[in-house]
């Protein structure tokens, strides 16, 4: 059976998982996980979304993110791609560093959020790791506790929960996660419940939120349309994707930056249309990004085509 389309619209709440291929290890040492804050940063950044709450165990992720107008797809595409770049690079190694397609249930954060944010952060508690969930460094509980800072992870709506002083609700919300510490694995935080299993919440809010991601069109588009919908925008035949210009790389570069934030398209596939290994190309998108981060002209280029190409995740 085919699987169902991720639900997506802005504002949406997901538990993700990212898992280790066959349940090996995907973080080796403290500068891995550091490597994966940084990604987090910068997704936060470019994407728009937050992140209230995170664990990093040492073959698995979890995440409670929180969408704006980017589908969550793109988003974990981004960051799985990269970090399995650098994970591979470090180890001397190739190949799938994640199990498949990461695992996201849609929650219901009026009724869900307290709890999976206090789930997320006893998770080294119910793996035997520690007693003390404020002596596991690599999760997000720490910050809500205000023993650390970190600049792209969202707090604030968890701890308004818990009062408006910062002191108080810090107080309130530490006694409140250790009053989970006996609370064993809870499925439905990994599974959803009810009619749809994509999605935690009750029959209400499952049916409001399949009526609204129907309005969502989903078009899945192919590599050949992108270099298409690329050399058309630039006014160049495809088959100057593989030349040796300074504008022809330019170019090349853009077609790899829109492929790596397609769902569905790799640049596995680029490569072998444009003659160019997939390191190479890798190296000009990141170029290209950074240059862009200082050019409005070339930034609006890539707004235009990521347009026209009418992408949906």
């Amino acid at each position: 059976m085919a699987r169902k389309p991720r639900i997506h619209y802005p504002g949406a709440f997901y538990h993700v998982i990212l898992r280790g291929n066959a349940g090996h290890d995907i973080f080796f040492d403290d500068g891995d996980r550091y490597r994966f804050y940084l990604l987090m940063q910068e997704g936060t950044e470019r994407y728009r979304h937050c992140i209230h709450a995170f664990c990093l165990m040492s073959n698995h992720v979890h995440m409670l993110v929180q969408v704006a107008d980017i589908p969550l797809s793109r988003i974990m595409q981004n960051v799985s791609f990269r970090y399995t770049r650098w994970s591979n690079w470090r180890q001397g190694k190739s190949g799938h560093l994640f199990q498949g397609r990461y695992k996201a249930v849609l929650v219901d954060a009026d009724e869900y959020l307290l709890e999976l944010v206090r789930y997320l952060h006893l998770n080294p508690v119910r793996a035997g790791i520690t007693a003390d969930p404020l002596e596991f460094p690599w999760s997000s509980h720490r910050a809500y506790c205000g023993k650390e800072n970190i600049p792209w992870l969202s707090t604030d709506l968890t701890q308004s929960a818990f009062g408006k002083r910062r002191d108080t609700a810090r107080m309130k919300f530490l006694q409140f996660v250790l009053e989970g510490l006996d609370e064993g694995h809870r499925p439905e935080f990994h599974e959803g419940i009810g009619v749809d299993r994509r999605i935690l919440g009750n029959d209400s809010f499952t049916g409001k939120v399949l009526v609204d991601s129907e309005d969502i069109p989903v078009r899945r588009i192919g590599i050949d349309e992108i270099v298409s919908v690329v050399c058309r925008f630039y006014g160049v035949r495809n088959e100057e994707l593989r030349g040796s210009t300074h504008r022809s790389s330019r170019i090349r570069a853009m077609t790899a930056w829109i492929t790596l934030e397609t769902e569905g398209c790799t640049i596995t596939e680029l490569a072998g249309r444009t003659g160019r290994d997939i390191s190479t190309l890798s190296c000009a998108v990141r170029k290209l990004q950074a240059m862009a981060g200082k050019d409005s002209r070339l930034s609006e280029e890539y707004r235009m085509i990521k347009k026209n190409t009418r992408i949906q995740a």
